[in-house]
C-alpha cells in the first residue's frame, strides 16, 4: 500500500514539475511574466471580446462562429492590401487599404445585416401582436397563440417566437423567455413584449387589453420612426451629396488627365495628402451622420 501510495505521489510530481515548466515556457515564448490574476483578466475579456462578437452575428441572422468571422475579415484585409500593392499604390496606401477591408468592411456587413434584420423584425411585430391579443380573446392560452405566430409570421419574427417556444419547453417560465428576446433582438419594442409579458405572469391581469395597447404604442412608433425619416430625407441627400463629391471630382479628373492626379499615389507626398484626405472625409461623414439621425 505504501509503495503504491509513493509510486502515485511521484507521478504527480512529475506531472506538476512538468506542466509548471510548460508554463514557464509559455510566458518566456509572450516576453514578459504575467500574474495569475492578470492572465485571468485577460482571458475574461477575450471571452467578453468573442461573446460580444457571438451575439452581434446572431443578432445578425449568422450561424458563424467568431473564429470563422476573423478568418472571413483577414481574408478581405489581405485581398485589399494586395489589390493596393498591384495597382501600384504603395506600401502605406496597401496598409491603409487593408485596414479598411480588413476591419471596416466586414463590420459595416455585419451592421447592415443586423439593422436590416431588426427593421423587418419591427415591421412584423405589431402583426403578430395583434395575432396573439385576438387569439386570447377567442379563448387560447398564450402559449398557444405564441405557436400560432412562430408558424405563420414571416422572417425574422418566425425564428424568435420559435426560440421563445424552445427555451419554454424546456422549463424556463415564459415571462423570463419572452424577457430574453430583447437579447436577440435589441430593440426597444421586444424590450416592451417582453415586459408586459413578464408582469402579467408575475402579477396577472387583462392581458388580451394590456396586449392591444402594446400593439398601439408599438403602430404609434412605427410612425414617428417614418415621419422622422421623411423630414430629415433632405439633410440625408445632402449629406450623401457633399460626400460623394469629392471622389467623383477625382474620378473626372483621373479620366480626364490621369498624370495629372496620378501624383497622389506614385509620389510619397501625394500619398500622404491622400491618407490625410480620407481620414477627414471620414470623420466628416461620421459627423454629418450623426447629425442626421435621430433616435427616441
Amino acid at each position: 500500500m505504501l509503495i503504491a501510495l509513493q509510486v502515485c505521489a511521484s507521478r504527480l510530481r512529475r506531472r506538476s514539475t512538468a506542466l509548471v515548466g510548460r508554463c514557464g515556457r509559455w510566458r518566456w515564448a509572450r516576453g514578459s511574466p504575467e500574474s495569475p490574476a492578470a492572465s485571468r483578466a485577460a482571458y475574461s475579456a477575450q471571452l467578453a471580446s468573442e461573446s460580444s462578437l457571438a451575439a452581434r452575428l446572431a443578432q445578425a441572422g449568422l450561424d458563424w462562429q467568431p473564429r470563422k468571422f476573423m478568418i472571413v475579415s483577414a481574408i478581405f484585409g489581405v485581398f485589399g492590401f494586395a489589390l493596393a500593392m498591384f495597382a501600384g499604390g504603395g506600401p502605406l496606401a496597401a496598409i491603409g487599404l487593408a485596414f479598411a477591408f480588413g476591419f471596416g468592411l466586414p463590420r459595416w456587413i455585419l451592421s447592415f445585416l443586423k439593422k436590416r434584420r431588426e427593421k423587418a423584425f419591427l415591421k412584423a411585430l405589431p402583426d403578430a401582436v395583434d395575432v396573439i391579443v385576438r387569439g386570447i380573446k377567442a379563448g387560447l392560452p398564450l402559449f398557444e397563440s405564441l405557436k400560432v405566430v412562430a408558424a405563420d409570421s414571416p422572417e425574422p419574427l418566425r425564428s424568435e417566437f420559435s426560440a421563445i417556444i424552445e427555451t419554454q419547453a424546456i422549463g424556463m417560465p415564459l415571462g423570463e423567455a419572452c424577457s430574453r428576446l430583447y437579447e436577440r433582438m435589441p430593440v426597444p419594442e421586444a424590450n416592451f413584449f417582453g415586459i408586459v409579458i413578464a408582469i402579467q405572469q408575475k402579477s396577472g391581469g387583462n392581458l388580451s387589453e394590456a396586449l392591444g395597447n402594446l400593439s398601439k404604442v408599438l403602430r404609434d412608433r412605427k410612425k414617428m420612426a417614418e415621419k422622422i425619416q421623411a423630414m430629415s430625407m433632405e439633410a440625408k441627400a445632402s449629406a450623401g451629396i457633399i460626400g460623394a463629391l469629392p471622389p467623383i471630382v477625382m474620378l473626372l479628373v483621373y479620366l480626364t488627365t490621369p498624370a495629372y492626379i496620378s501624383l497622389l499615389w506614385t509620389h510619397p507626398t501625394g500619398q500622404l495628402m491622400l491618407v490625410g484626405c480620407i481620414v477627414w472625409m471620414s470623420m466628416g461623414i461620421l459627423v454629418m451622420k450623426k447629425m442626421i439621425n435621430f433616435d427616441f
